[in-house]
C-alpha cells in the first residue's frame, strides 16, 4: 500500500524507518519530512497548505494510509477531513484529540471516568483574580499548565506563591499565545515517570514496550522542561502488576470513555504516568506517539508495522502483524543545540553521522536541514542517537559511544539518560 507520513521530527523519522521496512509498504511519501526521512521516502513535491491539498495529493497518488505524527494537524482536524474523503488515517479525530489539545478537557474526562490523576482547578483569563486567591490557599510545589498545545513547554512547576503568581501573569499575558487563555493548576505528583503507547482501533488495543522520557534540560532532572532529552525502553519501573493497573485503570477506561463520548479514539493513545508506591496516576494524555519515546520503542518491534497501523485505522486491529523483540533494550540520547529550550544558534554543519551509523547507531533526524548541500542544525533538538543492546547497560553505553562520533558546534546532551532504569534493575 502507498503511505503518506505527515511530520518532520525525530518521531517521524523513526516512524518512516519502521514503515519503510514493512512488507505491506509500497511507496512511502513524507511531508514535510527532513533530510533523514527523505533518504527513505519520497518527498511530496509541492506544498500542502490546506486539508484540500492533502486530500488531492492522496487521491492523485493512490494513498491507502495517512500516518499523522505531530499533534497540531490532529488538533486541526486533518484526520476528519481525510476520513470524510474515504482515506484511512492513523490518528484520532479533532474531538478525540482534545485529550491533548485541551488539558482542561483531559482532566475533566479523567474525573468523569475515574481515571487516577492529580487533583486540579481550571481558570481562564477573566478569572485571574480568583486564580491568584486560589494560589494563596494551597500547598507548594504545584504545577501550572497552559490548557492548549505549547510544544511540550507549557508545564511549569512552581515552588512558592510568588513564583506561581508570576507564572500565572506570564501565561495570561501571552507567553504561550492562545494556548494560555486557560490554565490548569494541579497538585504536584512525586514518583517516577513512565510512558505507555497504546495502538488502538477505538475498541481493542495493543501496548508497545513501556519507556521513560527525560523531560528536563539538565542532568538529574533539573532545569526547564523540554520536548524530551532522551528515552529508553523497556522501562523496568513498569513491572507486570503496574502494567495490569495501567491497562485496567487507565487505558481501558480511556478507550471506553472516548467511545461513550461518541468520539472513538483511533490512533496512538499516549499515557504519561507517575508511579509511586506501586500506584499509577496520569500526568497527561497525548494523542500520538511520543517524542523521543518512539525512537526508543520502535526499534524493539519487528514485523509489518504499516499493516498494524492500517488495521487500527480501519477499525479492525490486527495484533498479529508485529512482535516485540525479547531480551532487547534500546536507548535514545538527544543531541540538542546549546541554549535549548530558550535561544540557540543554528546553521552549524553536522559531521560523523555516517561513522555512527556504520558502527551500528540508528540516528534519527529531528532539527536538521540542508544548506549548500551540507547538513546543519536547524532546531533545538537536532538528532536522536539510538542504540540497541542485550541489556539496558549495553544499550546506554553504545548510545553514548555513538554520540561521541557526531559533531557540530554547540552540541549539547544529557549524560544520564537511562540511569534511573539501571538503578531500578539493581534494586
Amino acid at each position: 500500500m502507498n503511505i503518506l507520513l505527515v511530520g518532520s521530527g525525530g518521531r517521524e523519522h523513526a516512524l518512516a524507518l519502521s514503515l519503510s521496512k514493512s512488507e505491506s509498504c509500497g511507496k512511502l511519501y513524507s511531508y514535510p519530512g527532513n533530510p533523514g526521512i527523505w533518504k527513505i521516502s519520497e518527498k511530496v513535491g509541492k506544498e500542502l497548505k490546506s486539508h484540500s491539498d492533502y486530500i488531492n495529493f492522496c487521491k492523485e497518488n493512490s494513498i491507502d494510509l495517512v500516518v499523522i505524527g505531530p499533534e497540531q494537524p490532529l488538533a486541526d482536524g486533518l484526520s476528519d477531513s481525510l476520513r470524510q474523503n474515504g482515506i484511512a488515517v492513523f490518528g484520532p479525530s479533532k474531538l478525540a484529540a482534545r485529550l491533548e489539545s485541551s488539558k482542561g478537557f483531559a482532566k475533566d474526562f479523567m474525573l468523569k471516568y475515574k481515571i487516577p490523576t492529580a487533583s486540579y482547578k481550571k481558570f481562564n483569563k477573566t478569572e485571574q483574580n480568583q486564580a491568584i486567591e486560589y494560589l494563596r490557599t494551597i500547598d507548594y510545589p504545584i504545577v501550572i499548565k497552559a490548557d492548549g498545545l505549547a510544544a511540550g513547554k507549557g508545564v511549569i512547576i512552581t515552588h512558592s506563591f510568588d513564583e506561581a503568581q508570576s507564572t500565572l501573569y506570564q501565561i495570561f499575558s501571552g507567553i504561550f499565545g492562545e494556548a494560555g487563555n486557560t490554565v490548569v493548576i494541579e497538585e504536584f505528583m512525586e514518583g517516577e515517570e513512565a510512558s505507555i503507547l497504546a495502538v488502538t482501533d477505538g475498541k481493542d488495543y495493543l501496548l508497545l514496550p513501556p519507556s521513560q522520557d527525560h523531560k528536563r534540560i539538565f542532568d538529574g532532572d533539573k532545569g526547564k522542561n523540554t520536548g524530551g532529552m532522551g528515552a529508553y525502553a523497556p522501562a523496568p519501573i513498569v513491572n507486570d502488576s503496574i502494567l495490569k493497573q495501567i491497562e485496567n485503570e487507565i487505558i481501558i477506561p480511556a478507550i471506553n470513555g472516548m467511545s461513550a463520548e461518541s468520539t472513538p479514539f483511533q490512533g496512538c493513545l499516549y499515557a504519561g504516568l507517575m508511579i509511586k508506591d506501586n500506584k499509577v496516576k496520569v500526568v497527561e494524555f497525548n494523542v500520538r506517539l511520543g517524542d523521543p519515546e518512539t525512537q526508543a520503542v520502535l526499534p524493539l518491534i519487528e514485523g509489518d508495522f504499516a499493516a498494524l497501523l492500517y488495521s487500527a485505522a480501519i477499525g479492525k486491529l490486527d495484533k498479529s502483524k508485529i512482535s516485540i523483540l525479547e531480551n532487547k533494550h534500546c536507548c535514545c540520547v538527544v543531541l540538542a543545540s546549546d541554549g535549548y529550550p530558550d535561544n540557540f544558534e543554528k546553521g552549524f554543519e553536522i559531521s560523523g553521522i555516517d561513522s555512527a551509523e556504520k558502527s551500528g547507531a540508528l540516528v534519527f533526524h529531528a532539527g536538521t536541514a540542508l544548506k549548500d548541500n551540507k547538513l546543519v542544525n536547524s532546531g533545538g533538538r537536532v538528532l536522536g542517537v539510538t542504540a540497541l543492546g542485550e541489556s539496558l547497560k549495553q544499550a546506554i553505553e553504545k548510545a553514548y559511544e555513538y554520540v561521541e562520533l557526531i559533531s557540530f558546534k554547540n552540541k549539547y546532551y544529557r549524560k544520564d539518560i537511562g540511569l534511573k532504569g539501571l538503578k531500578k534493575n539493581f534494586e
